[in-house]
Order: C-alpha cells, then structure tokens, then sequence
C-alpha cells in the first residue's frame, strides 16, 4: 500500500506491542493508513520511535511511540496512561509482541526458556488487557486482537514452550470474551494465528539451514497447500477487520492464517 485508506478505522485508537518492526509494524501502517491513531510499542524504543516517525511524515499525526517491557506490569500500566493522554482514548488493543523458535529439546526445556517465553508470550496479554480494560469500556465498541500461532493450535518438535503458551494465549483470548460479553462491556475479543511469515521470526529455521533463506522458504512452504509462506500484509489485513466495527458480532474466534495449512 502507498497511500492513505478512507474510513475502515477513522476514529480508532489503537494500542500495539511489539510493533518496532516485523507484524507489529506492518499493522501499524495498515491501521494508520486506513484511518487510526496508533501507539507503537517496543522494548527497543528508538525503533519504534523510527517507525513512528515514518508513519507520521506519511500521515502527520497519525502515530507515537513507547519503550516497553511487556513482561513488567508496572511499565503496562504507564504506556498505557501515556497512550490514553496521547490519543484521546484507547480503542483497540493488539498484543503483538513474542519470542520463539526451534531449539533442541534439551534448550528448549530449559526452566529459563519456559520463563521467559512464558512471561512475553502470555503473561503480557493478561496484563494488557487487565490495564487497557477500563480504557476499552470507556472506548466501546472496542476491540481486543491476541496474537498467538497456528503453533498454539498445531503442536511442533523442539517448540514445547512456545506451543504451550501460544496455546494459552488462545485459550485466554475465549475466557476475556466470554467475559466481556457477559458483562455486556462491548469488548470483542479474538485471536490470530499465523502460521510461517516472512519477518525476522524466520532467522532462526534460516539459521539452521546455514543461512540459505530462499531454501529455508520453500522447505516451510511444503507443508502449507497454498505453497507460499505468508507475507507481514497477511495478518495486518486480519488485523484491520478485527479493529474495525465490520467484525462488530465476532468475539471468541480464532483466525488462522496458514495458507490451508490446518485444513489438511
């Protein structure tokens, strides 16, 4: 895309972690250019603040950045509050931001490795939406998008930790919506899950595969019936309907972006 959309989330205010680049920038573009506000959060700071400074020369004051741990719940609650004041509001929220990879069973169950992916992968999503809730009432119709993997649905060798708390990060995503719905709050709530993208998530099958990144491609792609990988666009246009009010009676939902790949 090169210019800007008309309409599908004019007025949104859209929180999004894990966005200094890969999905999370990529759906930061797709929002801003069809018409939100969003705030960009990253532990590495100054690459947010790089792509929102991009965004923003492209649509002037579209976008704001934030450093961010996920895993402290103090810094949720102050980007939050940053945002809020930022925007006028907060509207959608996106938990993005993630670690994985295939490692060897002994690395990958390690105590160290189930902590940390635990605490980025899934704790995080609690504590956005524990903070964002109040902000997302006060915003409704709202949204709330869970980023997990076809890995949280489809179990992996040598991915025991990321599986595990992708697959949590799905079954949360349902409990917030039954929740909210209960509540009768007007907070959607649902998940994505993508399956192989081609984003820096990659590196490490690249790695394995002696840096050879055309081979490391067509080797994921056997599996997968449309025979591509996906592209970052793939998910944000997921995304972009999940922040807008076209998914307005969607909540609980589970969305797979994997070529067909869990149709088989």
């Amino acid at each position: 895309m090169s210019a800007v959309k008309q309409g599908r989330v004019a007025g949104k205010t859209v929180l999004i972690t894990g966005a200094a680049g890969g999905l999370g920038a990529a759906m930061a573009w797709m929002l801003a250019r069809h018409g939100a506000r969003v705030a960009v959060t990253d532990i590495d700071g100054a690459r947010a603040a790089d792509l929102a400074q991009a965004i923003n020369a492209e649509i002037p004051g579209a976008a704001f950045a934030h450093a961010h741990d996920v895993a402290d719940e103090d810094q949720w609650a102050a980007v939050i509050a940053a945002a809020v004041t930022q925007m006028g509001g907060l509207s959608v929220l996106v938990n993005n931001a993630g670690v994985g990879g295939a490692l060897a069973f002994a690395d990958s169950d390690t105590a160290e490795n189930w902590q940390r992916q635990y605490e980025i992968n899934l704790r995080s999503v609690m504590f956005g939406c524990k903070h964002a809730m109040p902000h997302l009432r006060a915003s409704a119709p709202a949204s709330i998008i869970n980023i997990s993997s076809i890995a949280g649905l489809a179990a992996a060798p040598g991915m025991g930790a990321y599986c595990a708390t992708k697959a949590g990060v799905w079954m949360y995503t349902k409990a917030v919506a039954l929740e909210t719905a209960k509540q009768d709050w007007n907070v959607r709530c649902n998940s994505v899950h993508p399956v192989f993208i081609n984003t820096p998530i990659l590196e490490p099958f690249i790695a394995m595969a002696g840096g050879d990144e055309a081979k490391t491609h067509e080797r994921l792609a056997r599996g997968i019936p449309m025979k591509r990988i996906g592209e970052p666009d793939d998910v944000a246009y997921c995304v972009l309907y999940l922040a807008s009010d076209e998914s307005r009676f969607i909540t609980g939902s589970e969305f797979k972006i994997d070529g067909g790949m869990t149709a088989q």
